[in-house]
């Protein structure tokens, strides 16, 4: 289940971003439903998760585009379409590098309430993903206000984005003390507790026991069940970065809610990601089978060091 923003990505492929005042020349600007919302669904559902969109959509065309790309993965919306409001877009700027710089707007997706998103109903075992982005205002106190009432047992995972750890330090409090299992690139949890490879600070801060930290080709390190696995990645070389972090969030948790341990599923999340960078657009998240030919194919793998 996610909590958090749908939006349209308009992708703009640039040879350079401009300097202040300057211009580049953009050679295409396709819209895919995306942001982190989406991804992460997606490459649930693409697992063979049940995957539930709780956030909030609006009612023209950039919603239509929402509601469509949700429903050809089988993925079902919680709440009603928001109305007289549209989804907001976010703009990409994408490097040849595959480095990416966002502009993101806000429209109806930041329209939710604790009543809109106790329409997930949550249950204990469940997976309930948040995200850094929504802790600001106006989604942050009805998000909260939900996170608070939910049942013992329901895995609240934090993916804490990078303005996470320039938030107030009681907001922060607030949002750990309810988080179960975090997981971010290495920036952001070096952000939060001053060194990337500090699992067991972070574990400290949080109410669970889970801490998965992304460090790119390398892969990822695990801390769970108070053990610390490092699990390799695969490097490629890549045409858009933009949604490998969360393909591998949601391969990640749809590997577990079926019935996989943390390393494993990391394992399966890190093979996702790398077949996505060697892909065009936020939307292209490879399918479980997918992800094990690549696997059986025994591709070269990084060590994290």
């Amino acid at each position: 289940m996610h909590t958090a923003q749908a939006l349209v990505d308009v992708t703009i492929p640039v040879p350079h971003l401009p300097r202040r005042g300057q211009n580049a020349n953009a050679t295409a600007m396709p819209q895919y439903a995306a942001g982190g919302a989406v991804t992460i669904l997606v490459a649930a559902a693409r697992t063979g998760a049940t995957a539930v969109h709780g956030g909030a959509h609006g009612t023209g065309p950039n919603g239509d585009i929402i509601r469509a790309a949700l429903a050809a993965d089988g993925i079902r919306l919680s709440a009603d379409p928001v109305p007289d409001e549209d989804t907001g877009p976010c703009f990409v700027f994408v490097e040849p590098s595959g480095e990416r710089t966002f502009v993101t707007t806000y429209g109806a997706e930041r329209r939710i309430t604790a009543a809109s998103l106790a329409a997930l109903a949550p249950e204990p075992g469940d997976l309930l993903c948040v995200s850094g982005y929504s802790l600001f205002a106006p989604t942050r106190e009805p998000l909260l206000e939900f996170l608070e009432s939910l049942p013992s047992g329901v895995e609240i995972v934090l993916d804490p984005g990078a303005p996470f750890a320039d938030f107030d330090e009681e907001l922060r409090r607030r949002m750990l003390r309810l988080t179960t299992v975090w997981t971010s690139n290495a920036d952001e949890a070096e952000g939060l507790v001053g060194a990337a490879d500090d699992l067991h600070a972070i574990r400290d801060l949080i109410a669970g026991d889970v801490v998965i930290v992304r460090d790119g080709e390398k892969g990822c390190t695990v801390l769970a069940g108070g053990a610390t696995v490092d699990v390799a990645g695969f490097p490629q070389t890549p045409v858009d970065t933009n949604g490998a972090g969360d393909t591998h969030t949601g391969i990640l948790l749809a590997e577990r809610a079926l019935g996989s341990d943390w390393a494993a599923a990391a394992e399966r999340a890190n093979a996702g990601a790398a077949l996505k960078v060697t892909r065009l657009g936020p939307a292209s998240v490879p399918a479980r089978e997918e992800v094990s030919a690549f696997l059986a194919s025994d591709p070269p793998r990084s060590s994290i060091d």
